[in-house]
């Protein structure tokens, strides 16, 4: 199909969608293939490289290191310390920046973190080296999640962060790399865990030096579209976000930590992200202690992960269908807390299996949808992009939570009866979300009637973030 001519880019944007919509999913897919194969690849690294000392654990990181009592826990929970309180400087940071420069960054530093995470050879180390993983990890998720709303409409945004999200299911598909890089044990004089943060830390830097050259940074310079293109996507953002400014003010941010809806948002994702990581870090030993080998437990790991990503991608997809978040949240965490309570109840290993599945196949959808609502409803780039930073970095303490609830072998009840209550959390904070914007909405269309304010006034209300009367 051809391009768009220059005197089509003149209609008024919600009658063009109306009359040729294929053009408008033309141009959007044109800027799938250029953006998400990246992040998508980025996060793909980002999960692997923060999640494979659950992998290393069963592969002999344990005896190696002398990891008794809660060392493990200690070692996995710092990362998210420095990972949570530096989300925020780097999602302003990529607002002064260019994102093509920022985010390749971020990578090369993390990367060489984790390839020299293959030299530790005690618990402090091992501390030390999650440490900086996670701060240098910091920047790479809030800033995709505010680079994919510099691209797209609202209505388009959940099922791009489901692609790029299910990257974190399909990490887990990495045990089956794990089964082979184990028996690497004893090349060039590492153990086989060792070989796994080389060969993952190396992998990054490579994808992170390619990066620098082929990625694009916004619309207004994307080469890749023709200039009418251009001009129909930058006119669809404009009118998308009601004309909101897209200048650097600290006033942005201020609004950004002052509004209670960007805590309920968080409260929203801790709920998820408590259960998402204990998935993530701990899959691999609550397999193992059903009774099967450390090698099965890494294969028998993956499943959970496939069910996760395949669910994550229809969930994205079916969300923007339908315009709808928090029902779609509550559905999944619903699936999820099913798969725990069977985790919970169950003495034999079939249906704790079953319940494994179930509670990877609920929760990892939930998260691009959260993201997508919590984006949407935060107006002006630099509100938004500060609300995703709080919202992703202060609610990803939870991954601390996480790291400390499996403690009680071989049920587990503590860890399973914890994420329970976390995923009940996240389903009444999404109710009282659900009423509560549906409730400005209406305070809003009645000003706006009382008013007689109309988009060609958008300008009065620029500074006014989502506060702004002619925001939904």
């Amino acid at each position: 199909m051809g391009s768009l001519r220059d005197d089509d880019i003149e209609l008024d944007s919600e009658k063009q969608f109306a009359l040729n919509p294929r053009e408008r999913a033309r141009i959007l897919r044109k800027i799938d293939w250029h953006l998400l194969p990246f992040v998508t690849i980025f996060f793909l690294l980002s999960f692997l490289d923060r999640a494979n000392i659950g992998n290393a654990t069963i592969a002999g990181m344990t005896t190696s290191l002398k990891l008794t009592g809660f060392k493990y826990n200690i070692a996995a929970a710092v990362f998210f310390i420095p990972y949570s309180f530096a989300e925020v400087p780097s999602n302003i940071v990529l607002k002064l920046c260019r994102p093509s420069r920022w985010l390749p960054s971020i990578m090369v530093a993390w990367g060489v973190v984790m390839t020299l995470m293959c030299l530790v050879n005690s618990y402090q180390s091992l501390v030390i080296a999650r440490v900086f993983l996670g701060l240098t990890e910091a920047g790479l998720y809030p800033g995709v999640n505010y680079y994919i709303c510099l691209w797209y409409p609202r209505s388009e945004r959940s099922k791009r962060i489901a692609i790029f999200f299910s990257a974190a299911s399909v990490a887990g598909m990495q045990y089956f790399n794990m089964y082979g890089i184990e028996r690497m044990d004893g090349i060039g004089g590492l153990y086989g865990w060792q070989w796994i943060f080389c060969l993952e830390g190396i992998a990054t830097v490579l994808v992170a030096t390619f990066s620098f050259f082929y990625m694009h940074d916004y619309p207004e310079t994307a080469k890749f579209l023709t200039e009418p293109e251009r001009l129909y996507i930058i006119d669809m953002l404009k009118k998308d976000s009601s004309h909101l400014s897209s200048r650097f003010d600290t006033r942005f941010i201020w609004q950004a930590t002052k509004d209670y809806k960007t805590y309920v948002q968080m409260l929203i994702y801790l709920g998820l992200l408590v259960p998402g990581y204990a998935i993530a870090l701990f899959s691999p030993t609550i397999i193992n202690e059903l009774g099967y080998s450390a090698a099965n437990a890494q294969l028998l790991s993956v499943p959970p992960f496939v069910a996760g990503a395949i669910a994550t991608v229809i969930f994205g997809i079916y969300s923007d269908k339908y315009n709808l978040r928090g029902p779609f949240i509550i559905g999944g965490a619903l699936v999820s807390l099913v798969g725990y309570i069977l985790l919970y109840c169950s003495v034999q290993a079939g249906p704790s299996y079953v319940g494994a599945c179930l509670a990877a196949a609920g929760n990892f959808p939930t998260v691009p949808v959260i993201l997508a609502w919590a984006g949407s409803n935060a107006g002006g780039d630099l509100k938004r992009g500060v609300v995703l930073a709080m919202v992703i970095g202060i609610s990803n303490l939870g991954g601390v939570c996480s790291s400390f609830i499996y403690i009680d072998p071989p049920r587990f009840h503590i860890g399973h009866g914890t994420n329970m209550g976390f995923i009940s959390l996240s389903i009444i904070m999404s109710l009282f979300a659900m009423w509560n914007y549906n409730r400005l909405n209406r305070k809003k269309e009645a000003q706006c009637l009382a008013e007689n304010i109309t988009n060609d006034r958008g300008y009065e209300f620029q500074d006014m973030a989502d506060a702004s009367p002619l925001f939904r």
